[in-house]
């Protein structure tokens, strides 16, 4: 039912070499490899179809408006939104935050009022709140975490009060791997009468998302985590949600009538997208969703579990290495250290034997400080990565390994 081989031909830079090595590209929590059939429905827009859409009464304009809205269409089918009036094209999961923290908090929040985030926030969900924090004293409380990485529910529980106004949490941490229980969260969340926002940038290329069936009041992701172009993104808010919202930026596309005396705003989803959109991006994601949909949802999580837990045993082996994130429901994402060896000069040794992995902090500082470290080293898989690819990962380990 997962047939690797012609998979992996879908994706030609999986073919070139590194440094005279064979790629092993196991990065794909910082974004994914793009198949051919995605560049290919870029390229051909370009060549064929290239109009600014929604404003034009030509032919060209017509078939773009069409793929573009098809796109949305697409977007919403993949991750079951209600209506396509839900889909809001953005540049990704950081402007989505972004649009969500400039909006809600002047309209439904004032000096005082809180926010509920995760210690294993990407800082893309830290940041965008403090600015707020900044400009109109909101406040941030945070949800504390176990040792394993898991967070602390009966905390969790405890953080609500009169003040609270927004959750924002990962569905997946980008650095422990952990898959967050976000069904129960938001259940909890809706008790107290309070909308829950999920990031899910680490967990929409990995396995199914019901929108409904998680009852998230806004959820949000990038295109090029889920192995679409770079530069476009969606943010799905309830309708409900999205009509008391005020618009984000200023422009064209998000109006309906404009004079020096007053200005009346566009209708759900277009009130939120000024300007000319990324038309070609919405393409190319579109075409990526159909392909992890051909492949099927629930066969590359079930082929990435496989993997995964292939990684975490054959990295278990490797004398002094130490494993950050122990949660029973996790993703594919391992981050490590290894003895006394820094995580930058690991990283670099390891990119000479053609091996791509992520080291630093992971735009996860407050979660480095919760473990006491300044950073690691990350293996993140993909739909393609192979057996082989972890264990040419464990070689090259053991190899910098008996270096130091």
């Amino acid at each position: 039912m997962y047939d690797i081989n012609p998979i992996r031909a879908d994706f030609p830079i999986l073919g070139r070499t590194v440094y005279g090595k064979p790629l092993v590209y196991l990065d794909n929590g910082a974004t994914t490899q793009k198949p051919r059939c995605v560049v290919e429905a870029i390229t051909n827009e370009y060549y064929n179809t290239n109009a600014n859409v929604h404003r034009g009464v030509h032919f060209l304009s017509q078939q773009a408006t069409e793929l573009h809205e098809a796109s949305r269409e697409t977007v919403r089918r993949f991750i079951n939104a209600r209506s396509t009036t839900e889909i809001v094209f953005t540049r990704g999961t950081t402007e989505s935050i972004n649009l969500l923290a400039a909006t809600f908090c002047p309209s439904q929040m004032q000096a005082g009022d809180e926010v509920i985030v995760s210690t294993m926030e990407h800082h893309s969900n830290i940041v965008p709140w403090q600015l707020q924090a900044m400009q109109r004293g909101i406040v941030l409380r945070v949800i504390p975490m176990d040792d394993q990485g898991n967070l602390l529910q009966d905390e969790y529980e405890r953080l609500f009060s009169p003040k609270t106004k927004l959750v924002s949490i990962a569905h997946v941490s980008n650095v422990l791997g952990t898959v967050n229980p976000v069904r129960e969260m938001i259940r909890t969340a809706h008790a107290h009468g309070i909308p829950v926002l999920v990031d899910g940038a680490q967990s929409i290329p990995h396995m199914p998302v019901d929108v409904q069936a998680l009852d998230a009041d806004f959820y949000v992701f990038s295109g090029h985590k889920v192995y679409g172009p770079t530069g476009v993104g969606v943010l799905y808010g309830k309708e409900d949600w999205l009509d008391k919202l005020p618009p984000y930026q200023g422009g064209g596309e998000m109006i309906q009538h404009v004079s020096f005396e007053r200005t009346t705003f566009n209708e759900l989803p277009f009130k939120f997208e000024a300007g000319t959109p990324d038309y070609i991006g919405t393409t190319g994601l579109a075409r990526a969703l159909d392909y992890v949909s051909a492949l099927g949802m629930d066969n590359i999580a079930a082929y990435e579990h496989e993997l995964t837990q292939y990684a975490l045993q054959r990295l278990g082996e490797i004398p002094g290495m130490r494993i950050f994130g122990r949660a029973k429901e996790r993703g594919g994402v391992i981050s490590f250290l290894v003895g006394n060896i820094h995580h930058f000069d690991l990283g670099t040794l390891l990119d000479r034997l053609g091996i791509a992995v992520r080291t630093g902090h992971h735009c996860a500082q407050p979660l480095m400080t919760r473990l006491g470290i300044e950073g690691t080293v990350r293996a993140s898989f993909g739909l393609y990565n192979t057996r082989e690819e972890v264990d040419a990962l464990v070689a090259g380990i053991e190899r910098v390994r008996k270096m130091f």
